[in-house]
């Protein structure tokens, strides 16, 4: 229950670091703001998709979907570490 309890503040918190990001971007307008508020989305989406599979579908394995999303959001962060190098 604790490392449940775990997951869901680090998803919190990677929200939270989403938002700030997003509101940062809206006054800035800065591109490399937007793609790092979109990977911690995505890694927010990850850390609950850890805590779904791990209270609510313990029998079902999520372990792909959770993969994907962090993924997603490295990837993400990764294009735009790239894109706005140039």
């Amino acid at each position: 229950m604790t490392g449940v309890l775990v997951y869901v503040l680090c998803a919190a918190t990677a929200l939270g670091c989403a938002i700030l990001l997003w509101q940062a971007y809206a006054r800035s307008t800065m591109r490399l703001l937007f793609w790092s508020a979109i990977c911690f989305a995505c890694l927010a989406l990850n850390n609950a998709l850890i805590a779904v599979d791990l209270l609510v579908f313990p029998e079902v394995d999520l372990f792909l979907f959770r993969n994907i999303a962090a993924l997603m959001g490295v990837c993400v962060l990764l294009f735009a570490l790239i894109w706005e190098s140039r």
